[in-house]
């Protein structure tokens, strides 16, 4: 497994995105597929993981972002796994909308586009702060279980 519960979580709320924002009939069967694998594939995950079978190690890949702090302020990631799971479908559909302007950046404003530009970082940056905070939170809860 070369991924994270916070990656498989990140990639479930893109594929229900992507069910959101379209109609066609065979992309909505696939991307039901899609989700229905993920959902299976967390499943297992975190079943590996809390059984163990997962060393710590690999339970979390750390964004290791490297970008200048002052001025790309970025929302505080709290709470336990439910709440980071929420805010990171919440971060991931602005995301979403914010792309969409990128797909048709002759009609942005030219001063506009580097605001439009700078949120897409600062959301990227939210974004793997919510996939590394999951990662920690799984690792915590499974730290607590050993101790008891």
């Amino acid at each position: 497994m070369a991924e994270t519960l916070g990656m498989l979580c990140d990639k479930l709320t893109i594929v229900k995105l992507k069910e959101y924002h379209t109609q066609d009939a065979s992309r909505l069967a696939s991307l039901g597929e899609q989700a229905l694998l993920l959902q299976e594939e967390i499943d297992e995950y975190l079943s590996l993981a809390v059984n163990g079978q997962i060393p710590p190690e690999r339970l979390t890949f750390a964004a290791n972002k490297v970008f200048k702090k002052e001025g790309n302020e970025v929302a505080e990631v709290v709470g336990k796994i439910g709440e980071v799971f929420y805010q990171l479908a919440d971060v991931n559909c602005r995301l979403w909308h914010e792309q969409e302007k990128v797909y048709e950046f002759e009609k942005v404003p030219v001063e506009q586009k580097d605001a439009v530009v700078k949120q897409l970082a600062v959301l990227n940056l939210e974004r793997n702060k919510c996939i590394d905070a999951i990662n920690q939170q799984l690792i915590n809860y499974i730290k607590k279980q050993q101790t008891t």
